[in-house]
């Protein structure tokens, strides 16, 4: 088990915020109300560059700000896409005017928060474009490119997208540019030894002494392959020659090598696999334009590393020879010092943690009456949510564990962070009178704080359903089963997952078609079917491959195993039905 250098796992973001920006105080400046990267340096006059991802990653994303990178970047929590509303004013801050370029990796959770961010953002006027970068090769076939995902090619992206939205005149060029060098960057990895998440006992994974994760990403999630460990040259061999298959590199390319450790792999060891790559590219034909070494995109304490290749022709070498600086990384000479202050962005404000572990007592349980609930009013349903959310929270080691088994183990301090943030908002809204209202509330407190896939997702579960729904005081089965619908539509409509996906559309899809099936009966009744579908649902969940999410890179590996999602969701199906019976634990 690994140690943290750390205080109370629920304050790791806010704290790594405070030291951060504290320590490079003349480059950067924390949003004031989000977990925004500010440059310091930034022009006023081009097209706006927002990079962003999960923390835990230092100093990927956040550490890649600055002249010639990006002009912000959105942080999330551990391991967790940045929810929504930290994108949107995060770009907001640093939009010139001609528009805001988003460089991220292609992960579901970050796809569906930096969209959404956009979506904000055209409400406001403002342009967007966005490049996902997907340079992992071993994540998924070049028939799947979509379901491809980012890891330590991140950096050259990034350095281009910089460089374009310096130098062209247009959004829309510098996107060109981005993109065209988001297809010239390939990489493949491997871990050697595990992390660990702050606050958790023990590791993402097991690994057993002599053997690897071959095709590794940057979240902790497991391999495509667990394989035997080989000598350096063997390994990097093997390594290299997946990823030229796959990259197809003209023979007397010039190429960028980057060869990235993912956290505690040694220069030393780094360097040996550098000898044994150039080996490779000289004796196929290929030359050597630029290289790096170091850790650029880590995983916490993992032991490994990455291989990426970029390859150049004349237009992407101008823009890769342009200069950048940061603390982390530089090319060139970047004229100019540090500004004196960061346009209209204030001193750095304190922020919630994720999920605050000293608030988890259970509220009070209140019903209008004992027994069996027929219908809700608002109050019933104010207090249905707020036992959900209880629930969920006192269910977070458990959603940690089932999650750890084949993801990264962050769905259930998501879960539990947002829940709270919803019961925080919902113990407010005490004299609301419409009981979509109530739905409304939560699911954009959970929208706006948990990040990830999960954000957006659950976030949807509440809010979508209930948007533009009649106002009614009273809920009633068939109001029930016909929001969860319209929740399911969006759902399916924002991830595009499919019941047998492994994902929580497995339990929701069944539990919705229940409620349905028994909207003429009584409300607990009608729950206890949902219930039993969902349940059934997470059980099913164990026999599909993912198609989603982190565990997608293991195929048939991940079968055995029971979605969290879907596991979320069969738990906010029981804990309503417990409330209406007037079951509650």
């Amino acid at each position: 088990m690994s140690v943290k250098i750390m205080n109370k796992p629920e304050n790791v973001i806010p704290e790594l915020m405070e030291g951060f920006v504290g320590a490079y105080s003349r480059y950067f400046v924390k949003h004031p109300e989000v977990n925004g990267i500010i440059s310091r340096q930034r022009r006023r006059d081009k097209v706006a560059l927002v990079i962003g991802g999960g923390s835990g990653h230092e100093p990927m994303y956040s550490g890649f700000v600055g002249p010639g990178l990006g002009d912000a970047a959105a942080c999330g929590n551990i391991f967790a896409s940045p929810d929504p509303n930290t994108i949107y004013k995060t770009a907001k801050a640093v939009d010139n005017g001609k528009g805001v370029l988003f460089v991220y990796g292609c992960y579901a959770g970050d796809n569906l928060n930096f969209d959404m961010g956009e979506e904000f953002l055209h409400d406001d006027g403002i342009k967007t474009a966005h490049v996902r970068i997907r340079d992992d090769v071993a994540s998924a076939p070049k028939d799947r490119i979509d379901d491809r995902r980012g890891i330590a090619g991140n950096l050259y992206v990034v350095k281009m997208a910089g460089a374009a939205c310096d130098a062209c005149d247009t959004l829309e060029e510098a996107t060109r540019i981005a993109a065209k060098a988001e297809e010239n960057t390939h990489s493949i990895g491997i871990a050697t030894a595990p992390a660990q998440l702050p606050g958790l006992d023990k590791p993402i994974f097991e690994l057993p002494e002599g053997e690897i994760e071959y095709g590794m990403g940057i979240h902790g999630e497991r391999g495509v392959l667990r394989t035997k460990m080989e000598p350096a040259d063997v390994l990097t061999e093997k390594m290299y020659d997946q990823l030229m298959a796959d990259a197809q590199i003209p023979k007397g390319t010039e190429v960028c090598v980057l060869i990235n450790g993912l956290g505690s792999t040694t220069l030393l060891e780094l360097s040996i696999v550098f000898r044994k790559v150039k080996q490779l590219l000289l004796r196929d034909g290929y030359s050597i334009y630029d290289s790096d070494l170091g850790s650029f995109c880590t995983t916490q304490e993992m032991g490994g590393f990455s291989i990426s290749l970029l390859a150049l022709d004349d237009e992407l070498k101008t823009y890769y020879d342009m200069p950048c600086y940061c603390p982390f990384y530089a090319k060139g000479s970047v004229s100019g010092t540090a500004a004196a202050d960061a346009g209209d962005i204030e001193e750095e404000i304190p922020t919630e943690p994720e999920f605050d572990e000293s608030d988890t007592e259970a509220a009070e349980i209140r019903r209008s009456h004992p027994g069996v609930l027929e219908e809700l009013n608002a109050e019933d349903t104010r207090n249905m949510l707020i036992y959900v959310a209880d629930r969920i929270i006192a269910n977070k080691n458990y959603l940690t564990e089932v999650d750890s088994a084949i993801g990264d183990g962050d769905h259930g301090m998501g879960m539990a962070g947002g829940m709270q943030k919803a019961k925080k908002k919902l113990l407010r809204m005490a004299d609301t009178e419409n009981v979509y209202d109530i739905f409304d509330a939560a699911g954009k407190a959970m929208l706006l704080s948990m990040g990830g896939a999960s954000g957006v997702i659950f976030g949807s579960l509440y809010l979508a359903g209930a948007k533009d729904m009649p106002e009614t005081a009273v809920l009633k089965s068939a109001d029930l089963a016909a929001m969860e619908r319209k929740s399911l539509t969006a759902i399916q409509e924002k991830g595009h997952a499919q019941v047998g996906d492994k994902t929580m559309v497995d339990a929701l899809a069944p539990a919705v078609e229940a409620l349905e099936a028994n909207s003429d009966k009584p409300l607990l009744e009608m729950l206890k079917c949902a219930e039993e579908a969902a349940k059934q649902g997470v059980e099913n969940s164990k026999n599909c491959v993912a198609k989603f999410g982190r565990a997608k890179s293991l195929m048939e590996r991940a079968i055995g195993f029971q979605d969290a999602g879907a596991t979320s969701v069969y738990l906010i199906f029981k804990s309503m039905r417990e409330y209406v019976e007037d079951a509650c634990v």
